[in-house]
């Protein structure tokens, strides 16, 4: 059964630092492409970044270029999403999601058509 978890969620201040994590379990992670998503109270979810099935390309929403990096680890079944600079209105709760490009290994991404969801974690930036 195909699963993503994420993790590394929580409180932390403004100008902090948090580093999410999304395992996923069930599948090759080699030929999928993840995103990371958010939604904060009110708000339309939102793609935040994503990193292609080849890990040869990146794509992030212009709110966190510079900011936020994300980045896979085929070997652990596991991508990441290190933000960095927290501001208050990063506050939501973040999924991961995956779609999958077999045979391909693509090297771009898009925020479009992921099939697979995690849960979520909540991230809340305040002092």
């Amino acid at each position: 059964q195909l699963q993503l978890v994420e993790s590394g969620g929580g409180l932390v201040q403004p100008g902090g630092s948090l580093r999410l994590s999304c395992a996923v379990s069930g599948f090759t992670l080699d030929y999928y492409t993840i995103g990371w998503f958010r939604q904060a109270p009110g708000k339309e979810r939102e793609g935040v970044s994503c990193i292609s099935s080849s890990g040869l390309g990146t794509n992030y929403a212009d709110s966190v270029k510079g900011r936020f990096t994300v980045s896979r680890d085929n070997v652990n079944a596991t991508v990441y999403l290190q933000m960095n600079s927290l501001k208050p209105e990063d506050t939501a709760i973040y999924y991961c999601a995956a779609v999958s490009t077999f045979p391909q290994r693509a090297r771009v991404c898009v925020f479009l058509d992921y099939d697979y969801w995690g849960q979520g974690t909540q991230v809340t930036v305040s002092s």
